[in-house]
């Protein structure tokens, strides 16, 4: 018994010197490790500062992400005392008691982690600054917030409380690209650190957990809640009182610029594809939160942009943007200009019979005024007042320009392209609007959520085809109609200037953009098979945001929803894309300093497609081939035939001399009140969007800029250019599942001998080609020769002259519009000419018309500015219809 326990005696002393042996030289290690601490009081990085390198997919710079002159250094004793409260308040109340960590705060982490529930960090200022200063706080290990905490501690030893915190301001990114709270006060508020208010402060602290998701810009009322959360807190810690807390938060967002968008702070670098790189950077710093360090860690981020795509995209948008504009200023002066006129007219009915309420011209001349006073006069009294340093006047003039500026964003045609590569999802232009500055930096293409009109229309369509209710050839009604909504609504639909052609193919309805037909389709498969085929092909998946973005109602179906031009790229490419599922990607891989692959966006999209297996396709083959043959139709003879100059834009020659067309197509769509402009086409290589707009809904574009007169064309210059030097290609065609049936032009079902009026190639599924011939030509023949014999006949009964019918073409010889004598006009219908509606050098202006339909060309008869002499009738009675 005493040598077991002599035993043990000996194996527990082996253990404690063991452990003591260990512990020394562990303690040694962490000695060595901040041997140098005492030496490196301004804590210069262990490594060198490294711009970020953006390349495009070709390996060429795009741009440098970079940390220099943004980081503004300031001591504590420079600013005001609640910046220091407001940071002790959100960060860590108990900074001043304990020695670098706080076991409480620790105990409240691991609880809250433990029963999923947000109860707080459990790192205190110290150990933040320890983590950014020593180690990747992107890493969420026990190690490292060991790691976190010995060095909290060895910071703790050596430097005084105020030193830590002014360590603390200086080093902690503030998001946008701002390290410092000095450098992120001007980014966020335009003046230094030191002129900050309690809710200024209160703003920032909250960004040091998560800048991108209290990001005030992008996500004002998130901010303005936790904003207030920390002001309450600063009340009832005793760092403020209430009236001064409330008189600073209703000053911060009184003064708030809510048009403001986040941004990087830097804007005078060279770069490349501005607003791709924008759009990059907002992802890097979602990707890479808590390294702190996109713009010094010196990363290599490997894009899909393609810079001769980006070139292309920027020139054209700039030129139709200026084009845009021009029209759209050169139809608001003609407008004012009638007002001027009608407003002459209104003031002599107010002077006439004495209606003083019909007096306007006072207050016409007072905006004309303030018109001439905002745009010529205030620059030059800004000027004297900078000159003279008349404060108070250069107050005025400071809103007077803002006035101007505001006016000049709401009138502003902006606009929006994106391209997708149809294979692999690559983004290889984005242009997100006119000049990217520091008041424009919304990306329209992923941002600005718009109407997209008659453009809609294909995501139902390719729902009516698998529904096989209707083929590329089923013949629709487009005659007036009154559809019901589900609330018992009484909906009445329009064509575009209210014309009807009665029986029309599908094919021709979407070509042409046909409002009614396209309705009594969507009537035909259901709200349900529309919703449902568009959320999937649009990228929706949660279904209370489809029961929110899509009504049930049938305006829907042209177009009433709010989209972003990145998803309607987006569905056309799956549509390019064997039906196959398209997800944009911007970031293809990041490489550290060292080559060294951290980030893999692109591996990982790949995996998760080939995970989905055959949900990856979005809609079969067969349909989206179908779909694509619809659209092909709208670049060769529909809505955006001008706009691809009958598919000349994509016809090519190769090294060999030998000419090609590559195939096109695509939707032009314009919306109510002409307010925007969309095109959305693709080839076999790319699906390209673009977009023409207001930032502020209400305006209109006018009738010369609609998707077929702007869009379109901007459309087909840049796809022209992108496909230059590329072989030909043509979409894929499924081997099984398709028929190719020539069927009647005006009836959709076989041809006959009576089949006048030509014949089309459609594609069909399977089983749903037509089997039967037309008789549509046959029975409306038979049906004239009876309606001729039948009036033959009736005239004889009522004593009329018999009646000859003659089906020739008709021929006019124009002398019959030539007045031989003009001035000795008599008649029935006689007409003075200072009665005349139209004076004699004035003509009928030329109609301008939107891509809803092709312009009818043909004119009335009773459109002659005065009539002729008419004889009196001699003779039997005849009928003028047939003679």
């Amino acid at each position: 018994m005493a040598g077991k326990k002599k035993h043990i005696t000996g194996v527990l002393l082996f253990l404690i010197i063991f452990f003591s042996i260990i512990t020394g030289v562990s303690l040694g290690l962490a000695l060595a490790f901040t041997h140098n601490l005492k030496n490196n009081e301004q804590f210069t990085d262990f490594n060198p500062a490294l711009p970020t390198r953006i390349l495009d997919i070709h390996g060429e710079l795009i741009t440098e992400f970079s940390s220099e002159e943004k980081r503004e250094m300031i001591t504590l004793d420079q600013l005001p005392e609640h910046v220091i409260n407001a940071l002790i308040t959100r960060e860590d109340q108990a900074f001043y008691d304990h020695r670098g960590y706080n076991i409480k705060a620790i105990a409240r982490a691991v609880v809250g982690k433990l029963t999923g529930r947000s109860l707080g960090g459990g790192s205190t200022i110290t150990q933040q600054l320890a983590g950014t200063l020593y180690l990747d706080r992107s890493e969420i290990s026990l190690t490292r917030k060991i790691k976190e905490l010995w060095w909290a501690l060895q910071l703790e030893r050596r430097f005084s409380k105020p030193e830590i915190l002014e360590l603390y301001l200086n080093k902690m990114y503030f998001g946008g690209g701002t390290y410092g709270i000095n450098a992120a006060s001007r980014f966020y508020f335009g003046h230094p650190a030191t002129e900050m208010t309690p809710a200024e402060a209160a703003i920032l602290v909250i960004q040091l957990s998560n800048p991108a998701f209290y990001n005030p810009f992008d996500h004002p009322n998130r901010a303005m809640e936790r904003q207030r959360n920390v002001l309450d807190q600063m009340v009832s810690l005793g760092f403020l009182n209430s009236k001064e807390a409330d008189e600073s938060f209703d000053t911060y967002w009184a003064d708030f610029d809510f048009t403001r968008t986040a941004s990087s702070a830097w804007l005078n670098r060279e770069d490349k594809a501005r607003w791709f790189s924008e759009y990059v950077r907002r992802q890097l710093e979602s990707m890479m939160y808590g390294t702190m360090d996109i713009y010094s860690g010196g990363y290599t981020v490997h894009t899909t942009l393609d810079l001769r795509h980006q070139a292309a995209a920027e020139k054209i948008m700039k030129d139709y943007l200026a084009l845009a504009n021009r029209r759209f200023q050169n139809s608001s002066a003609a407008r004012f200009a009638q007002g001027d006129r009608y407003a002459q007219i209104t003031e002599l009915l107010a002077l006439a019979y004495d209606l003083p309420q019909l007096a306007v011209s006072a207050e016409r001349l007072n905006v004309k005024s303030q018109a001439y006073y905002r745009k010529d006069l205030n620059p030059v009294v800004d000027m004297m007042s900078l000159m003279f340093g008349i404060s108070g006047l250069k107050m005025e003039t400071s809103k007077a320009n803002a006035m101007v500026q505001a006016a000049a964003a709401r009138t502003t045609v902006e606009g929006a392209l994106v391209s997708l590569e149809n294979d692999t999802g690559y983004i290889t232009a984005l242009v997100g609007g006119s000049k990217f500055e520091q008041s424009n930096q919304i990306i329209r293409a992923t941002q600005a959520y718009v109407q997209p009109g008659s453009t809609f229309k294909p995501l139902y369509y390719s729902a009516a085809i698998d529904s096989r209710k209707f083929t590329a050839g089923s013949m629709i009604n487009d005659t007036p109609i009154v559809f019901f909504n589900e609330s018992g609504v009484p909906y009445t639909p329009l064509n575009f200037r209210g014309g009807w052609k009665g029986t029309v193919l599908l094919w021709e309805a979407l070509a042409n953009s046909m409002n009614v037909p396209s309705l009594r389709i969507l009537d035909g498969i259901g709200f349900d098979a529309t919703i449902n085929r568009a959320a999937t092909l649009l990228g929706y998946t949660d279904r209370e945001e489809i029961r929110r973005v899509f009504p049930r109602v049938y305006s829907l179906g042209l177009g009433v929803i709010s989209v972003s031009p990145m998803q309607m790229a987006r569905a056309f490419s799956i549509f390019a894309n064997q039906g196959k599922e398209v997800t944009p990607i911007a970031i293809r891989s990041v490489e550290d300093r060292n080559g060294k692959t951290i980030l893999d966006p692109e591996r990982e999209l790949r995996l998760e497609q080939k995970r989905k297996g055959s949900a990856l396709q979005v809609v079969s083959p067969q349909n989206a081939f179908i779909m694509t043959s619809l659209l092909k139709n709208t670049t060769a003879s529909g809505t955006l035939g001008w706009a691809a100059t009958g598919r000349q834009k994509f016809t090519f020659t190769d090294e060999n001399g030998t000419s090609f067309t590559i195939p096109s197509a695509g939707k032009t769509g314009t919306t109510q009140n002409w307010a925007d402009a969309w095109t959305v086409g693709f080839s076999p290589y790319y699906t390209t969007a673009l977009w023409f707009g207001f930032d502020r809904r209400g305006l209109s574009l006018g009738l010369d800029n609609t998707g077929a007169t702007l869009a379109g064309p901007a459309w087909g210059d840049y796809m022209h250019e992108i496909h230059k030097g590329l072989p030909f290609r043509d979409f894929v065609r499924p081997q099984s599942g398709l028929v190719t049936a020539t069927v009647c032009k005006k009836s959709g079902l076989l041809p006959t001998e009576y089949c006048n009026e030509g014949t089309v190639a459609l594609e069909f599924l399977e089983g749903t080609q037509p089997t039967s011939y037309c008789t549509y030509h046959e029975r409306h023949d038979d049906l004239k020769r009876v309606a001729m014999d039948r009036l033959q006949q009736e005239s004889y009964s009522v004593g009329q002259r018999p009646i000859n019918v003659d089906t020739s073409a008709l021929t006019l010889d124009p002398d019959i519009f030539t007045d031989p004598e003009p001035r000795r006009r008599s008649g029935f219908f006689r007409s003075d000419r200072s009665s005349s509606s139209m004076d004699q050098d004035e003509t009928v202006p030329e109609m301008s018309y939107t891509d809803e339909e092709e312009a009818d060309t043909t004119q009335d008869e009773d459109m002659a500015e005065e009539p002729y002499d008419i004889p009196e009738p001699s003779g039997p009675a005849f009928n003028p219809l047939l003679e």
